[in-house]
């Protein structure tokens, strides 16, 4: 991984079918993200995490699988460069690989794993264990409640949150809009480590 040059993480269901929408999307964003010089970053599956790593092909960019051998999912998908497909046992491992050396984080629709990604980056963000790094909620319906539900019930009911807690990611379905934030935020700040070393005590 240590070559894989600026990347961009992607997120999403393994059971998303590629005939379906959100399948169209996560390939179309991460050719476009492929095609401005960024390698793209899965889990390694199928559904989205799929359609991610063909996009990234399409665009021929360099196309990273960090595989997890889970029950539903029996074995990687085809779509992945082979120097970049790494197999992982334990999920916390992985978690570190995906922050590491990622510029930016891309969520589609998807089940607990895409959730507990979101909001460990969320948290570690807001936290200031990791620098800021842009990330976006694609599949604008799909997040409707969520959002809903942390602003009427998190936020403003029981006072969970904070109102810029919601600047830390953005929901869109705008593709150029994802990606030109991408490279700007990339130009501005380049390819400084994710992890704040600063920020965390010298402590175990």
């Amino acid at each position: 991984m240590t070559d894989i040059g600026p990347s961009v993480s992607i997120f999403g269901s393994a059971r998303t079918q590629s005939d379906h929408p959100y399948y169209r999307l996560a390939t179309e964003v991460a050719e476009k993200i492929a095609g401005k010089g960024f390698a793209i970053i899965t889990g390694g599956g199928p559904g989205v995490m799929e359609a991610a790593n063909l996009g990234a092909q399409k665009a021929k960019g360099r196309s990273c699988g960090i595989n997890i051998n889970l029950p539903f999912e029996d074995s990687s998908n085809p779509y992945i460069d082979r120097k970049y497909l790494l197999n992982f046992h334990y999920f916390f491992v992985r978690k570190v690989m995906f922050i590491r050396y990622a510029q930016a984080y891309v969520f589609l629709p998807g089940g607990f794993g895409t959730l507990d990604e979101l909001f460990e980056a969320l948290n570690l963000i807001q936290t200031k264990r990791i620098r800021p790094f842009p990330i976006f909620l694609m599949g604008t319906s799909y997040w409707e409640g969520l959002i809903g539900w942390l602003k009427n019930t998190v936020l403003l009911k029981e006072k969970n949150l904070k109102e810029e807690d919601f600047a830390l990611f953005k929901v869109t379905d705008n593709i150029d809009e994802v990606v030109n934030t991408i490279e700007a935020h990339f130009q501005t700040f380049g390819p400084s480590p994710t992890f704040d070393l600063s920020a965390t005590p010298n402590k175990l």
